[in-house]
């Protein structure tokens, strides 16, 4: 673990050059169209490297001249910073209890990625309430502006909490693994989705793959079973093939992107990253409101 106390290190908005916005979003005055896009980046079953991918890939959009910001929305086993090396003050739990605003606990990470951390080993973040839930994504809504791109590093698996943060974004990225287990999970996710939430496309990256074939191979198993059973349109953005470079650069709290810049890991970064910047998002963001607002008001959390 590093030494350094990251806590020094947190960015408000205002340092950024963006007014900070004190009034209440779902007045008419307030709302407005945002140019941020919102990508959550999710998984059917834990160990499948998704915060890695997360993180490298805010690296690489990052490196490519956009202001990103990630959002550990694992709230219960938040370990994002824990990969990065940070070491945060105050975290998402301190927000949710009135301690601190949302713009007060951003931590800058490599390539001046902006990072909002979550809290580890409190339970109760896990089942967020309905009010609690209101209160993060209004508060998101005051602060996306100021960057590019919001990743949302959800949890695994198919809770309340994981599904809210997927269908508030503009794009749902499925990581998976060559695993059958980690296949028949993110099916699973797809399904909860499709089913409860009506998701009709969500995009996947296939991590750890031996190969750039048994990477299409695994996305071809799972898109014939989406097909036949699911109403959901599946896209696949790529993969990421196994590197040992990246188990040494999460030993030693270093993104591989990073560290290892020319590694095999770190190119497929790199060319997933460009897909993504030249892809449009899976949905358009809608006039009228404000992004998070917008939703909530949709889904009558609000």
């Amino acid at each position: 673990m590093k030494s350094e106390n990251s806590s020094n290190k947190v960015i408000r908005l205002s340092d950024r050059g963006v007014k900070n916005k004190t009034d209440n979003p779902d007045t008419p005055k307030n709302r407005r169209v945002s140019n941020t896009r919102v990508i959550s980046v999710t998984s059917g079953k834990g160990g499948v490297g998704k915060t890695n991918i997360v993180a490298n890939l805010g690296y690489a959009f990052a490196r490519l001249g956009k202001k990103v910001l990630i959002l550990d929305a694992d709230l219960g086993l938040g370990n994002l910073d824990v990969l990065l090396g940070l070491a945060p003050k105050f975290n998402l739990s301190h927000v949710i209890m009135g301690q601190k605003a949302i713009g007060d606990i951003i931590v800058e990470g490599p390539g001046n990625m902006l990072i909002l951390p979550a809290s580890s080993g409190i339970q109760e973040l896990t089942q967020l309430t309905q009010s609690q839930k209101v209160q993060i994504l209004s508060e998101l809504d005051q602060l996306i502006d100021a960057v590019d791109i919001l990743f949302i590093d959800t949890a695994a698996g198919i809770s309340s909490n994981v599904m809210d943060f997927n269908v508030t974004a503009h794009e749902i990225i499925v990581v998976v693994s060559p695993e059958p287990t980690s296949i028949t999970d993110a099916y699973a996710l797809m399904k909860v989705l499709s089913l409860k939430y009506a998701e009709k496309r969500c995009k996947v990256i296939v991590n750890l793959a031996g190969t750039s074939q048994q990477g299409r191979e695994v996305f071809r198993q799972l898109n014939m079973v989406t097909e036949r059973f699911l109403d959901m349109t599946i896209d696949y953005l790529g993969s990421v093939l196994f590197d040992a470079r990246v188990t040494q650069g999460v030993k030693q709290q270093k993104l591989v992107s990073e560290l290892y810049p020319d590694t095999q890991a770190s190119r497929c970064f790199r060319d997933l990253a460009r897909k993504i910047f030249t892809s449009s998002p899976t949905h358009v963001p809608k006039g009228g409101t404000n992004f998070f607002w917008h939703h909530l008001i949709e889904n009558n959390f609000a």
